[in-house]
């Protein structure tokens, strides 16, 4: 492990140091930054602590690199400055002390010592600080044991765990957290505190709790995070719904799978190929109302008819609650948990250039999120079986770069529009023109007619007087119209 003069060895520590020193300020670079230099991680995040005004701070040390004085992000009701020099963000506050409400997430916060910030810091391997004085040059300080830990990969509190998540219980989705993205385990006592204070995160806003959440799915292996909120208890209070995936039924002497843990193994499939956290969301939610279509057909078995549908009609319901974002990346993931079947459908069957266009239409920009979650979707103890699912993927993918190539069908808009319709038969707006452009659609996708004016104009008319509708312009006179 590094000494703490290896830890602050760049220049930036130096300097930082010294216009701590010429106010007469003692600083320390504490937590993450500290961790992650002795784990061999890469971290541009720096946590300054200082026994004084962190504000103040953070001006001197603008001065020492010559910075604007608006280069200071001061945020005065929490006494924190920020500061970015080169590629390194910095964060500056004064050293203090907590105490809480039992009913309350807000502390009441008094300045103190460096000792009484240690204490507050949730966990043993975030408590460790490097002095930054010229004087202590280096001096590491270690009141917790957080070295031990790291070597030991525990993930402990500092203090009584109760005490420390009771205080903030948002430190209880951190615990999980840092285990699951440092590969740690949770000390026991910390666990059984864990299951203990559980329900103390009903004070947390869901906004906080999905960011930590997020943090966890972006993890190398995120299931381990998902099995261990699962085990403490703390999943069936923020994500019921993925809950009730555990289990298996069996009538007939035949069962289904786990989908919780089918659904981890997804998960940590496409965590291999993918740090989209929201490809990785569709992963999560891809068989999400699997419980609600669950039937058993006597003579077949188990089926789940209609889960991708009901799924993806889920899947506002579900980010709404857990605080998600309601715009294009919510209807990236519905379209995702609503398309997941259509590529393993045609890697069972004769494929037909009919049902490649179809779904390079409607998958559209997100084919390449679509089949790589098609591919994480393939789970079975079987290696022979996974292989040939996947060499038909790979037939799959050979067939739509071709339908591509020929008919440039993704995202495809029809050459006859609406106002084009509404022009040749002088109509105003109705359901006649939605009739008419679904059954241009339909016939472009099914082959029978290419996407150019005059497959579409025949088929325009012949469609309009099927529904009692006749042309006002002639072909020619309309062409002259729009040159």
């Amino acid at each position: 492990m590094k000494t703490g003069q290896e830890i602050i060895s760049d220049a930036i520590f130096m300097r930082i140091g010294a216009a701590a020193d010429r106010i007469q300020m003692d600083s320390y670079v504490v937590g993450g930054f500290v961790r992650d230099q002795l784990l061999g991680r890469p971290c541009k995040d720096i946590d300054v602590v200082c026994i004084g005004s962190g504000i103040a701070l953070a001006e001197e040390v603008a001065k020492e690199f010559d910075l604007p004085d608006h280069a200071v992000s001061v945020f005065k009701n929490f006494g924190t400055a920020m500061l970015k020099v080169d590629d390194w963000e910095l964060e500056f506050v004064g050293a203090r002390k907590e105490s809480y409400q039992r009913d309350s997430r807000k502390p009441l916060v008094m300045e103190g010592s460096l000792e009484d910030d240690q204490n507050r810091r949730d966990f043993t391997i975030n408590a460790m600080a490097v002095q930054l004085n010229q004087s202590n040059w280096g001096h590491l300080l270690d009141p917790f044991n957080g070295i031990a830990d790291l070597k030991s990969k525990i993930i402990r509190t500092p203090l009584e765990p109760g005490v420390t998540f009771s205080d903030d219980p948002l430190r209880m989705m951190r615990a999980v957290r840092f285990a699951s993205q440092l590969g740690f385990d949770i000390f026991p006592e910390t666990f059984e505190a864990l299951q203990r204070e559980k329900d103390r995160l009903e004070i947390i806003s869901f906004e906080r709790i999905s960011e930590e959440l997020n943090k966890l799915i972006l993890c190398s292996k995120p299931s381990y995070g998902f099995l261990l909120l699962d085990a403490c208890g703390i999943l069936p209070l923020i994500f019921p719904e993925f809950v009730k995936l555990k289990g298996v039924d069996t009538e007939e002497g035949k069962g289904h799978k786990d989908n919780f843990y089918h659904t981890l193994q997804v998960l940590d499939n496409i965590a291999d190929n993918t740090n989209d956290l929201w490809w990785r969301w569709a992963a999560i939610l891809h068989d999400i109302a699997k419980p609600q279509t669950k039937r058993f057909v006597k003579g077949k078995g188990w089926t789940f008819h209609g889960h991708e549908e009901m799924g993806a009609r889920q899947v506002p319901t579900i980010f709404k609650r857990l605080k998600l974002p309601l715009n294009e990346k919510m209807k990236l993931v519905q379209k995702l948990v609503r398309l997941h079947l259509r590529p393993i459908a045609l890697s069972k069957e004769e494929i037909t250039h009919s049902a490649l266009r179809r779904l390079l239409f409607e998958a559209g920009d997100e084919l390449e999120a679509l089949m790589t979650l098609c591919r994480a979707d393939i789970t079975s103890k079987n290696g022979e079986k996974v292989k040939r699912y996947l060499r038909n993927f790979d037939l799959v993918e050979e067939k739509l770069k071709e339908v591509e190539a020929s008919d440039s069908i993704r995202n495809f808009q029809p050459v006859i529009t609406g106002e084009m319709i509404m022009h040749v038969f002088d109509i105003g707006p109705g359901k006649e023109i939605g009739l008419i452009k679904i059954a241009v659609r339909e016939a472009i996708l099914e082959g029978k007619i290419r996407n150019d004016f005059e497959s579409g104009w025949d088929l325009m008319i012949h469609e309009g007087k099927s529904l009692g509708l006749s042309p006002m312009i002639s072909k020619e006179d309309f062409l002259n119209t729009i040159s």
